[in-house]
């Protein structure tokens, strides 16, 4: 080899070098890195985080249990939209609308001027969300597909944004409500739905209930702070928090 050649091959090393230790850095935030691998039980994914076994979702096929009769009488959906404390105008986000059961309650609670953007990651229960809205004829809800790892909503474009029983079964939980924070405005609200893991007599599996402490650990991830925690419905809890400012992000969080 001579001389003009290996100094071409040395350049040529370098440069390799140097890729492959920004994909290093790169690869350092990788969600497989934010994840451990555990063995997969009937009810979840085969994946935890913080500490929590993620459970699997519920497929479109079982719609119908989205819109049982008896689900006003446990969950007692009325209670929450009063503690949701809408307003008309606000623009609140559904994540994991399913078939629409919670948006539909919600509508008449941002009007005038307000909206509910309904998300869910499965084609075909857009299309029936789709559906149940038009049977409706609530117009301000607005049928969206997101992402696995994104709910693709605008930045700073969300006033609330609520998972009722959705939380525990997204596949990569710190994305999606970083996506989630993102799309609220400054001083937002996101809202988990949870059954209680606290209560052995909620008639859930395991997998599908959080404790008001793990949905606490898991919210500190991100640029949130609570605010309350509501327990006034039958099985379920409901914890508020709302989107930090850039002044609280300079200082310790509350505890």
């Amino acid at each position: 080899m001579n001389r003009t050649s290996w100094s071409l091959s040395a350049a040529l090393l370098s440069v390799l070098l140097l890729w492959a230790a920004t994909l290093a850095l790169a690869d350092s935030g990788k969600p497989s890195e934010r994840y451990t691998r555990v063995p997969a039980g009937a009810d979840g994914i085969g994946e935890r985080y913080m500490g929590r076994d993620i459970a699997g979702v519920m497929g479109w096929q079982g719609a119908a249990w989205l819109e049982r009769e008896e689900r006003e009488r446990e969950e007692r959906t009325d209670l929450l939209v009063t503690a949701l404390q809408l307003k008309p105008g606000m623009v609140v986000a559904d994540i994991g609308a399913g078939t629409g059961y919670l948006a539909r309650r919600m509508a008449p609670a941002v009007m005038p001027g307000g909206r509910v953007l309904a998300v869910d990651v499965q084609p075909e229960m857009v299309a029936l969300l789709q559906r149940t809205v038009r049977q409706s004829g609530l117009t301000q809800i607005q049928p969206l597909l997101g992402a696995e790892d994104d709910v693709r909503l605008p930045a700073a474009s969300v006033d609330l944004a609520i998972m009722v029983d959705v939380y525990h079964e997204l596949a990569l939980p710190y994305e999606v409500l970083d996506s989630i924070v993102s799309a609220l405005k400054p001083g937002g609200k996101v809202v988990f739905v949870e059954y209680r893991a606290e209560d052995p007599q909620v008639p859930i599996k395991a997998l599908h209930k959080m404790s008001e402490v793990q949905i606490k650990r898991e919210a500190a991830a991100q640029a949130l702070v609570w605010e309350r925690t509501v327990d006034t419905l039958p099985w379920q809890h409901m914890l508020v928090f709302s989107k930090r400012n850039k002044k609280d992000l300079q200082s310790p969080a509350s505890p």
